[in-house]
């Protein structure tokens, strides 16, 4: 007899030759199955129901981001809209703003209620019917805000939607069936950002920081989606409640804030990207620099709040050891050391026959991955350091080049944006730089290098 849970298996699933091991989810885990446990690999491979006493490996599984929920017809069915209240944090200061509120509000018209939050804005706001609008005193970011709505709610989910986002009811119908796992707090979908006639909004379409992507994912701090932006959640109020609502000390960086609380308080968090929401890009380039800095700038208190979650780059230290070797540049040497760390992940795996073909594909996925890791660290947080050695050294400066053109002509290669490669290459070098210029930002303000730091651990890639 089986149940009508049914689970699909993470893009990072992989089972050799069908049998008793299973690698996957993020960072990659190695499972090893027991007879029944092969019978459940077989079922989630296939989508199909599972067989009674699946809970526990499920639920390894699941917590690894090796698997993600299907939803049954009775899970689709057991939530409606008017278990919603939607949460609108507004600082309005334009004529255009308060009619994309008002415009907002009206979609939420199938939701029990909607709570408008002024947060003293220096605009009036439009009429918005009958909504529950609250103004506040004095303006106090959109931590407060949303406190002081949630407060107000008296269904059992919240939706927290920004001014600058677009929605449907079925964005949020698409989200609700997850909520049939009692642990999950919190569902966001994908923020696509809305076309528009400039380069920066062009830009942004292919390249938001807000997009996390096309495949569905756990959110949690060191994982592929670490987490999700705020600009639209829906999320269970009990949830919410039983860590406080959002950190009203911080301006910025209190989404990922409380997206990790809620991971440490055991709830789980989920990204699903086929539910889709619009989300209105900067309009000019001086504002999509702020928005970059102010996000930087979050990483120093971030990091206060959560030790080690922070760094620019996390590495084993045969990674570590490898791309050092490339830095002073020796590559053959660092080729070496590469072959060895393959051959000490080998030795790893060894208690696993079935994975002696798999042992280099993961050193050399993971190597590559940790040196992309490396570009991206160079390009956003650590470029200060670079372009001061680059003065100094030809050799740095051509390797710090490189590690900033090459990952944004590839992006534009996979995404092919209506921008051309160079203007592409140019906005994205200066999102990095916006990023990191508000990282150092924070960072002196608060007197806390934890987020300048890497972490280098002495396993290797692949856990068990």
């Amino acid at each position: 007899m089986t149940s009508d849970v049914r689970f699909i298996a993470d893009g990072s699933w992989r089972r050799p030759e069908h049998g008793n091991v299973v690698l996957g989810g993020s960072p990659l885990t190695l499972f090893s199955l027991s007879q029944s446990g092969q019978t459940i690999a077989e079922c989630i491979e296939r989508a199909q129901p599972l067989p009674p006493g699946h809970e526990p490996l499920t639920e390894r599984l699941l917590n690894a981001g090796a698997i993600h929920p299907i939803p049954s017809d009775v899970d689709k069915a057991r939530y409606s809209l008017n278990t919603v209240t939607a949460v609108i944090p507004a600082f309005i200061q334009t004529s255009q703003e308060a009619q994309t509120l008002k415009s907002l509000v009206a979609s939420c018209s199938s939701l029990h209620s909607t709570v408008v939050i002024d947060d003293c804005s220096p605009h009036p706001l439009p009429d918005l019917g009958e909504t529950r609008v609250i103004r506040l005193d004095t303006n106090s970011g959109p931590a407060a805000a949303r406190n002081a709505g949630i407060a107000m709610v008296e269904t059992d989910f919240i939706a927290c939607i920004d001014v600058d986002v677009t929605i449907s009811a079925t964005t949020i119908s698409q989200l609700l069936p997850y909520f049939a796992d009692d642990k999950v707090a919190l569902v966001a979908p994908r923020v696509k950002s809305r076309a528009t006639a400039n380069m920066v909004g062009e830009y942004e379409v292919a390249a938001s920081v807000l997009d996390m992507g096309d495949a569905e994912a756990r959110v949690s701090a060191g994982t592929r989606v670490s987490y999700v932006p705020s600009a639209m959640w829906l999320c269970r109020t009990s949830a919410m409640q039983s860590v406080s609502g959002f950190d009203e000390s911080l301006r910025s960086g209190e989404d990922v804030d409380l997206v990790w609380r809620l991971n440490n308080a055991g709830w789980r968090c989920r990204y699903q990207p086929q539910a889709v929401c619009l989300h209105t890009p900067r309009a000019t380039l001086e504002k999509f620099v702020q928005q970059r800095m102010s996000y930087g700038e979050s990483a120093a208190l971030l990091a206060k709040r959560h030790s080690g979650k922070l760094a620019p780059v996390r590495l084993n230290a045969w990674q570590a050891s490898t791309w050092l070797v490339v830095a002073l540049g020796m590559p053959f040497v660092a080729l070496g050391v590469a072959i060895v760390a393959g051959a000490a992940n080998a030795k790893k795996l060894r208690k696993f026959p079935q994975l002696k073909s798999e042992s280099i594909s993961i050193s050399v996925h993971a190597t590559a991955k940790s040196g992309a890791s490396v570009a991206h660290a160079i390009n956003r947080v650590w470029w200060p350091i670079a372009f001061v050695l680059a003065i100094f050294s030809q050799r740095l400066r051509l390797l710090f080049i490189t590690a900033a053109l090459a990952p944004a002509v590839y992006e534009w290669w996979t995404k092919r944006p209506h921008l051309d490669v160079v203007r592409f290459a140019l906005i994205k070098m200066l999102d990095n730089v916006s990023y990191g210029a508000g990282v150092w930002k924070g960072v002196i303000a608060t007197r806390n290098a934890a987020p300048l730091i890497p972490t280098v651990k002495l396993s290797a890639a692949t856990e068990e």
